[in-house]
């Protein structure tokens, strides 16, 4: 990869990660915007029905009043049906999340937490409720065409255009729901997000040089969590103006606590220690959270994969399928990453000099991810052994010789687990047969 189209990774927004982690912002957005709607259709409103009385139209306006009872109907119903609709399908949808997390992992909620269909079609019905509330508030009790107050005829009319909105968003909800109750599209979503980390990861510009001595370390400060995000364009920029090469001491997706070293300060200069970046400048380029994102963190989408699997295994779910679907797909990641860089990757500044080292899994921690829990709890399962030495057989094929180790050493575990724990010689080498569908 040349250094003219090599790109530093975009930074992690804390605020947008916020926001779509939570199911406030979306709604509140709408509430307001839907409250803007009513004030400008009801001066529209206003507006007609001044213009037809100063004119003297007064059979307009009484056609204009019998549309608007008319509408009132529908729009009182709406008023009625739309909360108690909320609450019920809200319900439902909150018991599907919870049988998903169990069945499938806890990490699987965040995707229907940041579901942009979720978010809006809660949104639209929030706002159609509102809506239809506001427009009651319009309606005047009066009929003589000279002095009624207000016929607010659009803002009914914008009512039936919402609840029609909410009807086809609420199609697209249940059907989406109902796809993530599904493995398939789950695992096939996670390793959707894993491959778009992988297409934004920086190609390793190989650097054989080694860092100069360490004279310095930066401390974490603020609150505990897991490292999700580094702002590398930051670091890169106060390295350079110091003459010096910064090292990200923990991975991302590592759990860090207040005074854990984050940053390592290397120099070449005598001395250089009195020279170095701001630590403030250094201390806010690293962002803490709750949990892991897919942001920078390469391992946590077969992380993911693998709980998934693993929970499949265990004795209260007992399902070998759902295993494999999830070593098919941990089978395509790797196989992605067979033949690309790994490990820690150089950012370097706009003259070529590396002035960030930030360290990321290698060959083998992806494959020890991907396959060590499942192949610690495949022994019972024949279905589950029989896969994992196909996927154990294809990936060999696939990758350079000096990738076979983690591979071989896998299998021969297997191996070795499944002769241990498998009584007999023909159920041993049942067991033991590689087919990529597991039994068929």
């Amino acid at each position: 990869m040349s250094l003219r189209t090599y790109r530093q990774p975009r930074p992690l927004s804390p605020l947008r990660e916020h926001l779509r982690d939570t199911f406030w912002f979306s709604p509140t957005v709408a509430l307001v915007l839907v409250f803007v709607l009513w004030v400008s259709a009801d001066a529209l409103d206003a507006a007609l029905l001044q213009a037809l009385q100063e004119s003297g139209d007064h059979d307009a306006v009484r056609t204009l009043i019998s549309w608007a009872e008319d509408a009132k109907i529908i729009v009182t119903t709406i008023a009625a049906a739309m909360m108690t609709f909320i609450g019920v399908v809200f319900s439902i949808s909150l018991v599907a999340v919870q049988m998903a997390a169990g069945n499938f992992s806890p990490r699987i909620v965040r995707i229907f937490t940041r579901s942009r269909i979720s978010k809006a079609t809660f949104s639209v019905f929030l706002a159609t409720f509102l809506l239809s509330l506001l427009v009651l508030t319009s309606y005047d009790s009066e009929q003589d065409p000279e002095k009624v107050a207000s016929v607010p005829l659009l803002q009914s009319a914008l009512t039936l255009l919402l609840v029609g909105l909410s009807l086809l968003l609420f199609i697209a909800y249940v059907t989406q729901t109902l796809q993530l109750m599904k493995v398939g599209p789950v695992v096939e979503r996670v390793t959707k997000e894993s491959f778009r980390v992988l297409e934004r990861r920086p190609a390793q510009l190989s650097d054989e040089a080694p860092l100069p001595d360490e004279v310095a370390t930066v401390p974490h400060r603020g609150r505990s969590g897991t490292l999700r995000d580094v702002h590398v364009a930051r670091l890169v920029r106060a390295a350079r103006r110091r003459d010096v090469v910064l090292r990200l001491v923990p991975r991302i997706g590592d759990f860090v606590v207040p005074g854990t070293p984050v940053i390592a300060v290397h120099s070449r200069r005598n001395g250089g220690h009195k020279d170095l970046p701001a630590r403030q400048v250094l201390q806010s380029s690293v962002s803490v959270g709750v949990e892991r994102t897919f942001h920078q963190d390469l391992g946590f989408g077969l992380r993911q994969l693998a709980d998934i699997g693993l929970r499949a295994l265990s004795a209260a779910v007992n399902d070998p399928t759902t295993a494999v679907q999830c070593i098919d797909r941990i089978v395509q990641f790797l196989a992605a990453v067979a033949h690309r860089p790994l490990g820690a990757v150089h950012h370097r500044d706009r003259d070529g000099v590396v002035r960030l080292v930030q360290d990321g899994p290698g060959w083998a921690d992806l494959v020890d991810l991907g396959f060590a829990e499942i192949r610690g709890n495949a022994v019972r399962d024949a279905q589950v052994s029989r896969r994992l030495m196909a996927a154990f057989d294809d990936l060999l094929r696939l990758v350079p010789s000096e990738r076979r180790e983690p591979l071989e050493r896998h299998r021969a575990l297997l191996v070795q687990a499944v002769e241990r724990g498998v009584s007999g010689a023909a159920e041993r080498a049942f067991a033991l047969t590689p087919d990529r569908q597991g039994i068929g």
